[in-house]
């Protein structure tokens, strides 16, 4: 397992040697255990909004709520690459409002990357960011800020314009400098299509098995999430359901007079 720290570089070169996983993370103590796991890359994505935070959609989602996240993923990641995923209005009105707020990633969140939603038209944005000297993951296909003009979350590139459209969005984001990127929630020949043709990584998410990578929600993969399962996700464990039983069983100790008992008590 791998023992130094994962950098933008490093990533970018194991396309076509090695398949990247990545996770979400959104806290110091879970940062900790996705590390140890060897995981190469964290995202602390702006689905916190729902894991985390509790709302319906990732769009009320604030930097600040970010920077917040990312500084306690960051403090807990040893060997990871902590991207920190730029919230909805923080990058969209100039380019210099995104690397004032990509900047605030790196300079107060510690992350070593942001990931930035959009494709073609996203090219000058981060091509800007690079420039400065911030690593960029780029992100099309389905893309969760866009979902009131997408009108849900609905799979993305199935006709051929669609297709078409998302092909020269990834050669764009290529040619911007993005080190990666992301295919959300497309059909699997079209994401195989993708990553036969641009020369950086491709990171999977509802996108099939020929990515070059994989990224999941941390929640839905450990069943602490139940709101919501989408097609593309596996369920590696049901920690959702053993919470539940310990805390019962913590409450009922409690209100027996079982807990504490003689070994939790001081003399």
């Amino acid at each position: 397992m791998n023992t130094s720290p994962w950098t933008a570089p490093k990533i970018k070169a194991l396309k076509g040697k090695e398949k990247i996983v990545c996770l979400t993370a959104y806290d110091y103590a879970m940062a900790r255990l996705v590390d140890a796991a060897g995981i190469h890359l964290v995202l602390v994505g702006d689905s916190l909004g729902m894991t985390m935070l509790g709302y319906e959609n990732t769009l009320p989602v604030t930097m600040d709520d970010m920077i917040h996240h990312t500084a306690a993923v960051a403090r807990g990641v040893k060997t990871a690459l902590v991207v920190g995923d730029m919230p909805f209005l923080s990058y969209h009105a100039s380019i210099e409002q995104a690397i004032l707020n990509a900047g605030r990633f790196i300079q107060e969140g510690g992350a070593n990357a942001v990931k930035i939603e959009g494709g073609a038209f996203r090219e000058p944005l981060i091509h800007a960011l690079v420039q400065n000297g911030i690593p960029v993951l780029g992100h099309i296909g389905l893309t969760p800020q866009s979902i009131e003009v997408m009108g849900g979350y609905k799979v993305q590139g199935r006709n051929h314009e669609g297709a078409k459209q998302l092909l020269e969005d990834a050669r764009a984001v290529e040619e911007a400098g993005a080190f990666a990127l992301v295919l959300e929630a497309m059909p699997s020949d079209l994401a195989a299509e993708i990553t036969a043709t641009v020369k950086i990584p491709t990171i999977g998410i509802g996108a099939g098995p020929a990515c070059d990578g994989q990224v999941l929600v941390l929640h839905d993969v450990l069943g602490l999430y139940g709101d919501f399962k989408p097609k593309f996700v596996k369920r590696y464990a049901d920690l959702g359901a053993q919470v539940a039983q310990a805390l019962a069983q913590y409450r009922q100790e409690v209100q027996s007079g079982a807990f504490p008992g003689p070994e939790q008590s001081y003399e």
